[in-house]
């Protein structure tokens, strides 16, 4: 059931969607919108993709399809192609996630779906866009990321390129982008009674997320006389993004007596105050640095002494003396181990697996003095069938039946 007082209550997503970019409506799910998941009768094979497999399900879709409900529908049948209309009449947004075109080769493209609903906001996602070169080029996630150059080829002691370990940037940041494009169309579809399309490629995302390092190489292909490096450096310039952090000292990586933190005194202010704080005045008066952005790059010899001091003591310990004392510090954590840092702790309230099959993290947005439902578990292949046929579209049993022996659900 619904939560009528979540954000998005009210809004109705239908959604066509194939593996990862599913997640799309999952944002919108996750704020309180009905989102009605049109599988084929034989299912997303999202259930079995990737590791780890709970109970014989993925983790995958159990993340991306949780909050949502299922109807699967043969498209292929002019009933099921009916049945797809008349979900969108009282829709808000459609979600193509697949290649674009898909459903316009079922007769249920923009330009179709428009005439039962002129307030429709149709978005499709897909790997690349719906133009370029590589708009049929098929793809997984981890394309958009070496594409838009965000990781590169790792070598092992053999001497096999393999993908490194990352953080997975555009399967993620295309869906997030896209549902904010979808509000922001759903806000104007309301005030105006026009609907719009709209399409992203996952590569574009990936891309726009970089846009530091991407636009710093840009910049630097301009003179050197009007494109510089930071004054702290002397205006030499550093490679873009994280890979001019290399040479850093006062903002760096160190070993403390348990792992590791990262040490970020670029200001001056900051850095008196780390030197005050363990007791070694003469380290700001020796280096005081400029007062902005100046990381001592270089330095070795104060390295070496950062270095001894930063094991003096755990994580915890810095972390807690950085908050009492001023200076920025933070704890290095793992994919495996950030479940127990207490910050982690009191800002994911996490989903347990009882409920949701499998222990995940809740959306990360806070509504203050608000609690967010939580989603339903993810649906099995056209779980929801009756419940939409009755609720959503009030269909009674005699038609649902009439339906079924149609095949519009496939063959039963």
């Amino acid at each position: 059931m619904a939560d009528s007082n979540a954000p998005l209550a009210g809004l109705r997503v239908i959604e066509s969607s194939m593996l990862g970019p599913g997640a799309i409506g999952t944002h919108l799910a996750d704020l309180g919108a009905e989102v009605i998941k049109v599988e084929s009768p034989g299912g997303d094979y999202i259930r079995e993709m990737t590791w780890p497999i709970i109970d014989g399900v993925s983790l995958l879709h159990l993340h991306v399809s949780r909050g949502k409900k299922s109807i699967a529908i043969d498209l292929r049948t002019p009933e099921g192609v009916e049945i797809y209309k008349d979900l969108v009449k009282d829709a808000d947004v459609v979600i193509e996630a697949m290649r674009p075109g898909a459903l316009a080769k079922r007769g249920l493209g923009f330009e179709d779906l428009k005439v039962v609903n002129p307030k429709i906001v149709f978005c499709n996602i897909s790997g690349y866009g719906a133009t370029g070169p590589y708009s049929n080029l098929p793809a997984h996630g981890i394309a958009f990321d070496t594409w838009s150059g965000a990781v590169g080829a790792a070598y092992d002691d053999d001497g096999f390129a393999y993908i490194p370990e990352h953080a997975s940037i555009g399967m993620h940041a295309g869906p997030m982008f896209g549902a904010l494009g979808i509000l922001a169309a759903v806000i104007r579809a309301r005030e105006t009674g026009e609907g719009s399309e709209l399409e992203i490629g996952q590569s574009d995302a990936a891309a726009y997320m970089d846009w530091y390092r991407i636009e710093s190489w840009m910049a630097y292909e301009r003179p050197e006389d009007i494109v510089t490096g930071n004054k702290a450096d002397h205006y030499e310039r550093r490679a873009p993004g994280t890979a001019g952090m290399k040479e850093g000292v006062r903002y760096q990586m160190y070993d403390s007596s348990d792992g590791h933190v990262l040490f970020m005194a670029s200001e001056q202010a900051f850095w008196k105050n780390f030197c005050e704080a363990i007791g070694r005045q003469e380290l700001f008066e020796k280096w005081p640095g400029s007062k902005f952005a100046d990381h001592a790059r270089g330095n070795r010899e104060l390295q070496a002494i950062l270095r001894d001091e930063f094991k003096k003591h755990s994580s915890e310990e810095w972390v807690r003396m950085g908050g009492e004392k001023n200076f920025p510090i933070a704890p290095c954590n793992t994919p495996k181990t950030i479940k127990d840092d207490p910050q982690f702790q009191e800002r994911f309230p996490l989903y347990g697996h009882e409920e949701h099959g499998a222990e995940m993290l809740p959306f990360p947005v806070k509504f203050v003095n608000e609690e967010l439902p939580a989603p339903s578990r993810a649906p099995t292949v056209g779980e929801h069938r009756d419940e939409v046929l009755g609720t959503v579209l009030g269909y009674d049993a005699e038609k649902i039946a009439a339906l079924v022996d149609a095949g519009a659900f496939g063959k039963q």
